[in-house]
């Protein structure tokens, strides 16, 4: 018989460079720094970016390529972690 343990939810920090670690970097610094214009460009790829990968993740999946599902996945990852230091106030 197999052992389950009861869910018990986990307590997460709510820092920021904890939830996106990117913003630990000291380069994120800077890109706070940047004009509005060039950072939703920016975002909006790197989201288009992470989109894509998470297709391809799927798509391998689908083949049971399970070393590509990864690497796409964390392409997917970082990509939404680097837009998300792209924020501007009042983003989603």
């Amino acid at each position: 018989m197999l052992n389950v343990l009861p869910k018990v939810p986990l307590a997460r920090s709510a820092r920021p460079e904890v939830r996106t670690p990117i913003l630990a970097l000291p380069a994120a610094r800077a890109i706070g720094e940047l004009p509005p214009e060039p950072r939703a460009l920016l975002r909006r790829l790197l989201l288009d970016l992470s989109a894509a990968a998470r297709e391809k993740a799927e798509e391998s999946r689908r083949r049971r390529k399970y070393v590509m599902y990864s690497y796409w996945m964390v392409c997917a990852v970082y990509a939404r972690h680097i837009a998300g230091a792209l924020r501007l106030p009042g983003d989603l």
